[in-house]
């Protein structure tokens, strides 16, 4: 998974300044991000402290591993399936 350049806790500061009312593209200019970048982080951050967006990292990433599992054991499922089926 790739890595961000920002802190969670330099995205929330870059969301509060505009919460401040620092306009958008000057905000964008001011971090070298772009606009699309802010308005993401502002739809998947926005109202959130550093507590927060850390829990919903850490639940990000359990819910891929739990995914990754579940697909391994359905295939191994769908394997013996197909065995079972050839014996008969």
């Amino acid at each position: 998974m790739k890595r961000s350049r920002f802190t969670d806790s330099q995205i929330l500061a870059v969301l509060k300044q505009a919460e401040a009312g620092t306009r958008v593209p000057d905000l964008c200019r001011e971090h070298g991000i772009s606009g699309a970048t802010f308005y993401k982080w502002r739809s998947k951050y926005g109202g959130m402290d550093v507590s927060l967006m850390t829990r919903m990292k850490e639940l990000e990433e359990e819910n891929r591993r739990l995914k990754k599992l579940y697909i391994e054991a359905q295939i191994k499922a769908d394997i013996v399936a197909e065995a079972l089926a050839k014996k008969v």
